[in-house]
């Protein structure tokens, strides 16, 4: 029989909580969009996360598939159909961060350190296929990780791709004052509906944070392309704090572009609080101009793995 306690909790926005543990380091998992709701190291925050009572502020923490970020109009065309998903950012008229962020998802392994959590999306208007999505999250004195599996369990080809979504914090140091490393050639740049016309290399600009430089007023809801690999073949984001504090995130080749977003339009008690630091494996309107779009056949699987280390 279900408790009273329980009862309030799975029905609370982000529904059931999966709280893992190891090395100082523990992370709260939720079941609404399957993400990190927080995490901390040695009791110090390194996500700006949410309260359990909350839906994910600016979608902190999720889990963004079958696409990262925006589709124009919602319209795309793959394998000869052209398709018509919900505009699920009326404002800007286009679909926006996927189909799983907003689903639940359920607990098919839990550890001390690690949970396994699964959703099969269906197909519906605008998305055709059916896809198992699998996210193993685990926590140890390395920091957090999140290992990604996804498998097209139709009978033809899917487009795919996806992004994470965490906003990472150096505790009482404004963001402003924090030293940011992009390691990347050029970044998109965009219309007013924030998507993207064309692209500019950043060397010399106010956008070149190649080498480490303090974010001061810029303002960033940027997509950084032309990764500069580490020698494993992943890349890294990093913030530092004036007195050494910092956070890295940091991901595999299955992602080759980053999003960074300085948090100037969240409401005002996060405004400019947190840095919103995304691997993606494609651009946005990745699904139009068919940039880095992943093809799923049928039975085929996709992995990818990233994490958040405190430094």
């Amino acid at each position: 029989m279900e408790t009273a306690a329980a009862a309030q909790l799975s029905h609370a926005p982000s529904g059931t909580q999966w709280t893992i543990r190891s090395g100082g380091h523990e992370a709260v998992i939720v079941e609404v969009g399957g993400g990190v709701r927080t995490f901390t190291a040695d009791g110090r925050d390194v996500v700006a996360g949410f309260d359990e009572h909350e839906r994910a502020v600016g979608c902190a923490g999720q889990v963004l598939a079958p696409w990262p970020n925006r589709i124009r109009d919602g319209q795309y065309a793959f394998g000869g159909e052209h398709l018509q998903l919900p505009l699920t950012e009326p404002e800007r008229h286009n679909a926006i961060h996927g189909l799983v962020n907003w689903t639940r998802w359920a607990a098919v392994e839990v550890a001390e350190d690690r949970i396994t959590v699964a959703h099969d999306l269906v197909p519906q208007p605008g998305y055709h296929w059916p896809l198992r999505l699998q996210t193993t999250w685990s926590v140890s004195e390395a920091g957090l990780k999140a290992e990604h599996l996804v498998t097209n369990v139709g009978d033809t080809a899917a487009p795919f791709g996806l992004a994470a979504h965490p906003y990472v914090l150096v505790p009482g140091v404004p963001v402003d004052d924090l030293t940011l490393r992009v390691p990347a050639r050029n970044r998109l740049l965009v219309d007013s509906r924030l998507l993207p016309i064309g692209a500019a290399r950043v060397a010399g600009s106010e956008y070149d944070f190649t080498d480490g430089r303090r974010l001061g007023a810029t303002v960033l809801d940027t997509a950084f392309g032309e990764v500069e690999a580490d020698a494993d073949g992943g890349s890294r984001v990093e913030i530092t704090a004036p007195d050494g504090r910092g956070v890295t995130v940091w991901a595999d080749a299955a992602f080759s572009w980053w999003q960074v977003y300085s948090s100037d339009t969240l409401p005002a008690d996060r405004r400019r609080k947190a840095l919103g630091i995304e691997p993606m494996t494609c651009p946005p309107d990745a699904f139009r101009s068919g940039r880095d779009v992943v093809t799923l056949d049928p039975g085929s699987s996709w992995r990818g793995t990233w994490g958040i280390r405190a430094i």
